[in-house]
């Protein structure tokens, strides 16, 4: 997701430090942005991607599982301590566990919140005002392989491609075409074979009168589904390209 869109999102939120994890995980606040190493990465990942305290050893079990249990619990200690350089308050340490700072923005939880308020028809100007124009922000944490990152990578990807569909079709209505077919190709390139999206685009180019666009963008797509999976697009997508044909 662009870097627009979270810098807009967080600004509205205050001026509390950013987590970011699209992409390599890094930290931001007051203008400033700090890298994070390997180990310290991934203990502020698996505590921002996962709400509340967190038993320590929990914790360790899940971010080193090959480790035997003092070694995963020497890591740890490690990794909170390399994030206490990041500022002051990034993560609390009590008793109970460990926790991110409750002052502290994800933007995974910022996004997430933005494609409900989408979805939901909640949208507010200020949302609207910052669109994403590029696909690389649907990747959380790319190359991670961890159990726990895969199951949450496909969740957020989902959200917003139904995000992106839902913002699609407000446009092509308020007549933003041009936005539309913006929006439709950032959804289309995240994944080609996702017909909805295809569909979106398709209807972009529809309302802006390049029906020639339209066609030969369904006759790719067409041709994508025999080679990738052997059918053929539903006949609904099949009737809006024809029907729109004929209807001219």
């Amino acid at each position: 997701m662009s870097i627009g869109l979270i810098q807009g999102l967080a600004a509205r939120r205050g001026p509390g430090p950013v987590v970011h994890l699209l992409g390599q995980p890094r930290v931001c606040h007051a203008g400033r942005e700090a890298p994070v190493s390997d180990g310290a990465a991934r203990l502020l990942a698996y505590l921002a991607v996962h709400s509340g305290t967190h038993e320590r050893r929990q914790v360790a079990a899940a971010l080193w599982p090959d480790a035997d249990t003092a070694r995963a619990a020497g890591n740890l200690r490690t990794a909170v301590w390399r994030l206490g350089g990041l500022g002051p308050g990034m993560v609390e340490a009590s008793p109970g566990g460990l926790r991110l700072a409750p002052g502290a923005l994800v933007d995974v939880d910022l996004l997430h919140e933005w494609a409900v308020r989408v979805v939901s028809g909640e949208a507010t100007p200020d949302d609207l005002a910052c669109l994403p124009w590029d696909v690389e922000g649907l990747d959380l944490l790319p190359r991670w392989q961890d159990d726990w990152i895969l199951v949450e990578r496909e969740r957020l990807r989902q959200r917003l491609l139904h995000a992106l569909e839902v913002l699609g079709r407000l446009l092509i209505a308020r007549g933003h075409c041009a936005e539309a077919v913006d929006i439709a190709l950032v959804a289309t390139a995240a994944d080609e074979l996702r017909e909805s999206a295809q569909r979106v685009l398709i209807e972009a180019y529809l309302a802006e009168e390049n029906r020639s666009e339209a066609a030969r963008r369904f006759a790719a797509y067409r041709a994508l589904l025999h080679r990738e999976l052997g059918i053929e697009p539903s006949p609904e997508l099949f009737s809006l390209v024809d029907g729109r044909a004929r209807a001219r």
